[in-house]
């Protein structure tokens, strides 16, 4: 039943695109564990827009995001990091799956870096291409611009921003954009603080947006801290960075 429902979601995204859009789940391993991501393409040329969940795993909410992408022109590739037919319900299970991420940190690049090479094999324009994540999400993508990928941009919607110990901006490469809530009670305005200082010496360029009163997981549609306002001004912060990096 679960499969039926997904494969549901993606023939809904091709209609809603409007286009001749592929859009399908698909499934790759990394270190002998199946992983499920999800891309719709829209050309071999089409700007490549990839995106990482946050703690509840991949969900109908990164795939109503992609949609929307998609209506704009882009190619959107959806990272897994938990695997195939891990969406956790329970808080516990959630911050077990995280944690165990933010204590492996080359298990986490290997599953972004393996997100990209899927992309890729997928036909995507990983050449011109820039990444976001949302709370979870955000704190990988930042993870992914540390380990000095090389995409043009990295995005992270109300995400971690503290970099672990031992770590640095120095080999990291392209443009940032942070967007971020003041109310956040998970992640500081110190942490946001102390990153933008690190992003500037660094010598990268960024952009950082703090929204008055939003909260964590402010774009998170129909969720109990969702700031509309706060939503609709960076996801139209988030459209006008993608087009000003990858045109």
């Amino acid at each position: 039943m679960m499969q039926v429902q997904r494969w549901v979601v993606v023939w809904l995204g091709v209609m809603l695109t409007g286009t001749q859009a592929l859009a399908k789940y698909v499934d790759y391993e990394v270190q002998g564990k199946t992983y499920q991501g999800y891309v719709l393409k829209k050309s071999a040329t089409a700007p490549l827009v990839m995106l990482v969940h946050d703690w509840d795993g991949l969900t109908e909410y990164e795939v109503k995001r992609a949609d929307m992408l998609a209506k704009l022109g882009y190619s959107v590739f959806l990272l897994d990091l938990f695997g195939k037919g891990v969406r956790p319900t329970k808080v516990e299970d959630k911050k077990r799956l995280t944690g165990a991420l933010y204590q492996d940190r080359p298990l986490m690049r290997a599953l972004l870096q393996a997100g990209l090479d899927q992309a890729k094999k997928q036909g995507t324009n990983v050449e011109n291409a820039v990444i976001g994540g949302y709370c979870f999400g955000g704190s990988a993508v930042l993870e992914m611009a540390r380990a000095g990928t090389p995409l043009k941009g990295f995005v992270s919607f109300h995400g971690g921003l503290a970099t672990p110990a031992g770590q640095s901006y120095q080999q990291a490469k392209g443009q940032y954009l942070i967007l971020h809530g003041t109310a956040d009670q998970l992640v500081s305005l110190s942490e946001f603080a102390a990153l933008a200082r690190e992003l500037e010496s660094a010598k990268l360029p960024n952009e950082m947006i703090a929204y008055g009163g939003a909260d964590h997981a402010f774009t998170v549609f129909g969720g109990e801290r969702y700031d509309k306002d706060a939503d609709m001004k960076s996801w139209r912060t988030f459209t006008q960075f993608l087009q000003s990096v990858m045109g």
